[in-house]
């Protein structure tokens, strides 16, 4: 049995962790979170240690450190985006591997700091990229690796997720704490493209404004025009007749690519194969963290040529 450390408990995506900690059978020993609205912990680990404070969490974990039981093998990290860099130092520090939500960090300059530290401390950190293990998309790759090697596929990439007036006073609507909206919510889909169909060559951004962004990615296989909104007056109109906020959509040579559903227990896969030593490292988020720092950082063009449909209302 593994003891983990879990940062950010009081999060949207931390009970996938809790999931993916007890289904792997194995024990959370402490939880911080600034927030206490954290009762879901029971249903999960009501023995597990819960703070507020990072100086008392870090105190605690460091405590276990020197006493040697439980030992603290990993230490999970559900935090705001901005914070990533910092905690997963914390957990290597404490001789812990990491494991971290995307995106690993904002900048890229950040990964290389945190390979080295890696280095020192022996200890690896692991990213959450669920989108890989999912069996529809690892059907894709291999479609594409058989296909031949001079097609290039044409793609249309939709993500329409409508947020309230809430998110825009969260740290999720700040671009210095999450990025904005290619890295916070477009950051996993980015990894996805790359990962099958190869390293960005050309980072072209028509349309960066704080709802909504789009371009169109040249990567070694494929053109990628994309499209990203938490604009609810983006959402189709049968979309909306259907009471549902969120569309995504991935078109390859205009053939919709099927992966709503199997989304349930990737967190749970992802664990299994960090826990085996196979987790996703720091070369593998390396070029992603690239793309969406340039998009972050662009000047957008005139949409002109090879554009996303959705961008025609905002040319007009």
């Amino acid at each position: 049995m593994k003891n983990f450390a879990l940062i950010g408990a009081a999060g949207y995506i931390a009970v996938r962790h809790m999931e993916a900690i007890k289904n792997t059978n194995n024990n959370l020993v402490a939880a911080l979170d600034k927030f206490d609205s954290v009762g879901i912990i029971d249903s999960y680990f009501p023995n597990a240690d819960f703070f507020t404070e990072f100086e008392r969490f870090d105190r605690h974990i460091d405590k276990l450190r020197h006493n040697k039981e439980p030992k603290i093998d990993y230490v999970s990290i559900c935090t705001p985006n901005y914070l990533h860099d910092a905690h997963i130092r914390f957990a290597l520090k404490q001789n812990a591997e990491a494991i971290c939500e995307k995106p690993m960090v904002l900048n890229p300059w950040n990964v290389d700091a945190l390979q080295k530290i890696e280095e020192e401390t022996g200890k690896k950190i692991n990213n959450i990229l669920q989108l890989r293990l999912h069996p529809n998309i690892i059907k894709l790759k291999k479609e594409v690796e058989e296909a031949p090697k001079d097609k290039i596929f044409d793609i249309d990439l939709t993500y329409l997720t409508s947020r309230g007036k809430w998110y825009f006073t969260s740290w999720k609507g700040d671009i210095q704490k999450s990025g904005g909206i290619a890295t916070n919510i477009g950051v996993h889909f980015f990894d996805m493209l790359s990962w099958i169909f190869g390293e960005t060559k050309k980072n072209t951004v028509h349309l960066l404004e704080e709802e909504k962004a789009a371009g169109l990615l040249e990567l070694e296989r494929a053109n990628v025009r994309w499209f990203m909104s938490v604009d609810y007056n983006d959402i189709p109109e049968n979309i909306k007749k259907t009471k549902q906020r969120t569309y995504r959509s991935i078109t390859i040579d205009n053939k919709e690519i099927e992966f709503s559903g199997g989304f349930t227990d990737l967190h749970t896969l992802s664990y299994q194969q960090i826990i085996k030593g196979n987790g996703f490292g720091v070369n593998d988020i390396r070029g992603v963290i690239k793309t969406v720092y340039d998009i972050r950082n662009s000047k957008p063009t005139t949409p002109k040529g090879d554009f996303h449909p959705l961008l025609i209302k905002t040319i007009n």
